[in-house]
């Protein structure tokens, strides 16, 4: 009878991993790493992953192969959002506290230039079509600087409030920025580089993450009060539907093969949602991480979800790797 016990609970334990939409397949450890973990990205071909250490000054270079760290820049000051353009192998970095987007060569890690911008430079995107960095920046009043790739500027937009999170259309020319400050997403025209339209948050506030389902027109954003993933119509803003989400997130990713919605929060765990047609939406799982770890980074080239997680007393500072299978 124990034998059999023992089985069913076996069988049951693997029944419920294979089955889980996200499953933990590595741990790499940053043993020195102190303070808050910021934003991530990455080079596909090379298999190198670059985390912004915001509170420990510096941007880490992981190997994803070998499964360690293989190089530390430092002399940052808060490094908040990262991009790496493999094209020509450059590595961008916005700086919180000087707010300097700074430029790295991406083979020696070299500073190529240094921009100055503004207060709190934060996020950075791409604009694949045009060639363009987009970098969020601002403080009570807040603004998108665009840049060509070696940093020059080539345009500014103004904005009312300090930008969160953006996405950027790909076969369009809008952009949707969160501004959680003024409790609205604003919609921006990159062509006339002015903003078209404002949609409030209808109560819900902290809406820091955001991500796009251009093809089905949908807008996925994350309040922290209350906790809530909101999915708003790209065509009118708006809401269509409304969920319950992790609390303290920082990063939403829309998984465009499974139809799948990852919520990352500092709460401890990671919200799955499986989007069963454009207009519903289901809680699928809530998988645990680690308290305090609210940011990751979505590879749908690897099919990889990372998150970050900062040190907690004796345990050390991590990413952890998981397959979204």
């Amino acid at each position: 009878m124990r034998l059999f016990e023992a089985f069913f609970v076996f069988a049951t334990v693997a029944t419920a991993q294979s089955t889980a939409p996200l499953r933990l397949e590595k741990t790499i450890p940053l043993p020195d790493v102190q303070g808050r973990i910021d934003h991530m990205s990455i080079d596909v071909k090379n298999q190198r992953f670059f985390m912004a250490a915001l509170g420990n000054d510096t941007i880490e270079v992981i190997d994803l192969k070998a499964g360690k760290r293989i190089h530390t820049i430092t002399g940052l000051h808060e490094p908040q959002g990262v991009l790496y353009l493999p094209d020509v192998n450059r590595l961008y970095v916005a700086n919180g506290e000087d707010g300097s987007l700074r430029i790295f060569d991406g083979a020696s890690y070299a500073p190529i230039r240094t921009v100055k911008l503004g207060e709190d430079a934060d996020n950075v995107r791409f604009d694949a079509e045009k060639k363009h960095v987009y970098v969020g920046y601002g403080g009570a009043s807040g603004a998108l600087a665009v840049m060509n790739e070696d940093g020059t500027k080539v345009a500014e937009i103004p904005l009312d409030a300090h930008p969160e999170s953006f996405q950027l259309e790909k076969n369009g020319p809008r952009l949707f920025v969160n501004l959680p400050k003024s409790q609205k997403v604003a919609v921006v025209d990159r062509t006339t580089a002015s903003v078209v339209t404002t949609w409030g948050t209808g109560g819900a506030v902290s809406n820091y993450p955001m991500a796009l389902d251009e093809e089905d027109h949908r807008l996925f954003i994350v309040c922290r009060t209350p906790a809530q993933l909101r999915v708003l119509d790209t065509n009118s803003g708006k809401l269509i539907e409304k969920l319950p989400a992790i609390g303290d997130s920082d990063d939403v990713f829309y998984d465009k093969s499974r139809k799948r919605v990852y919520a990352t929060g500092g709460e401890g765990g990671i919200s799955v949602y499986q989007q069963q047609d454009p207009d519903h939406y289901k809680e699928i799982a809530k998988v645990p991480t680690v308290k305090g770890a609210r940011t990751g980074f979505f590879s749908p080239d690897l099919d990889l979800l990372f998150v970050a997680v900062r040190r907690q007393g004796s345990e050390v500072a991590a990413v952890r790797v998981y397959s979204t299978q």
